[in-house]
């Protein structure tokens, strides 16, 4: 008998999501899951704090433990016009990994262990799979379980036919006056200076009248220096009129964008889950409501009995049309402050943000098409059915 149902590696969002999904669930017996959630020892290896930001109706899982919220939205196009409205039927979430962190441990159980254990491999098996790692003291040490999900991003990462990286830098600031509307927050502002390929923009999520974080994007094949962040944050905060700004904290990743197809099942017994399981949307790197669909789908299957395969929880489609924009942004066809600034601009931000989630249908998608430079969209488009054609023809036996 494996020493636990499940072993969960990583503590980040897809880790703590699926460990919470899971505390309470009991397999088909009606006995509750044993559960490891394995990270690695207080150290270098940890990763440091971040939010996490996604949209979903009012009333979701997390709402308790929400930093911010904003039911208005507004996109700022690179001309400088405003396109603000509501978010329905959508609520823009804001969520600190420390509190998510809190939580779920606080609520863990008896049926949850945390193993401090920087996982050295892990080696799949018939009946259960071995995880294998060292503790906080050097000591090698070992665990099985009948499944396991890593959210480890694979290294290296999958690299498809177009791979952009979305990096970015962002500061939380206090200002020393009232100088943000807590109520609104800016999604995307495209009036920065913009690279050859790609597209740069910035953004503002008030957290109070005072207090906001402030954030520097840019969608493209290289990460920037630290340096050149800070310097395109100071622009940025000079654009939009802001002086004598406290920074309190920042913080800086990188996300990838790619059109590889991604796997989730890496064994019998083992499977990816967060981004590396395909939970981030390539076109916008927003991997949040992804993770919790991937959960939601994993603790189904385990009260069932069933094989616990998380899904690629993004349609068919939707991969087939972030390829084409990735394509198209990389290629220099688009420019992307111009992509972005008519999408946003002939659109209800409600309805762009149903397409970004998966939740839009077909008819409503086509007519958001008609707002995108048609004919670099349409010339890429055809491009791409044809590499998929082209490629098909020679794997086929």
């Amino acid at each position: 008998m494996a020493d636990y149902d499940v072993a969960i590696i990583g503590g980040g969002a897809a880790g703590l999501t699926l460990t919470h999904r899971l505390g309470g669930i009991n397999d088909r017996r009606g006995r509750p899951l044993r559960v490891a959630l394995v990270e690695p020892p207080p150290g270098p290896h940890t990763p440091p704090p971040r939010t996490w930001c996604f949209w979903e109706p009012d009333g979701g899982p997390w709402d308790a433990l929400l930093a911010a919220r904003w039911d208005r939205l507004s996109v700022v196009g690179a001309d400088g016009a405003v396109h603000a409205s509501s978010a329905a039927p959508y609520v823009y979430k804001m969520l600190r990994s420390a509190d998510v962190d809190a939580h779920v441990r606080a609520s863990a159980g008896g049926h949850v262990d945390q193993l401090p254990l920087l996982v050295t491999g892990v080696r799949d098996g018939e009946d259960h799979a071995e995880v294998e790692g060292t503790g906080p003291g050097g000591e090698r040490s070992a665990l099985t379980a009948s499944w396991v999900f890593d959210s480890r991003p694979p290294r290296p990462f999958p690299r498809g036919r177009t791979h952009l990286l979305q990096h970015f830098r962002g500061w939380f600031v206090r200002a020393g006056h009232d100088a943000f509307d807590p109520g609104s927050a800016v999604l995307m502002d495209l009036r920065p200076a913009q690279p050859v390929n790609g597209v740069a923009f910035g953004y503002v999520l008030p957290l109070s009248a005072r207090e906001a974080l402030v954030e520097y994007t840019e969608f493209g094949r290289e990460a920037l220096t630290t340096a050149e962040y800070e310097s395109a944050l100071v622009r940025y905060c000079d654009l939009l009129g802001l002086s004598g700004l406290e920074v309190t904290a920042a913080e800086q990743g990188v996300i990838p964008m790619t059109d590889a197809p991604v796997r989730t099942r890496a064994g019998r017994r083992v499977f990816r889950v967060g981004t590396a399981g395909g939970a981030t949307r390539p076109s916008t790197g927003y991997t949040f409501s992804g993770v919790g669909r991937q959960a939601d789908a994993v603790a189904r299957a385990l009260a069932r009995g069933r094989v616990p395969v998380p899904p690629v929880p993004h349609r068919r489609r939707h991969l087939v049309m972030d390829a084409v924009m990735l394509r198209a942004l990389d290629t220099g066809r688009v420019r992307g402050a111009e992509f972005f600034s008519g999408l946003f601009a002939a659109n209800r931000l409600g309805d762009v943000l149903a397409f970004l989630d998966g939740g839009s249908p077909l008819h409503r998608e086509l007519a958001m098409g008609l707002s995108t430079p048609v004919a670099a969209m349409s010339l890429t488009s055809a491009e791409h059915a044809w590499h998929a054609l082209r490629t098909g023809l020679v794997r086929r036996p």
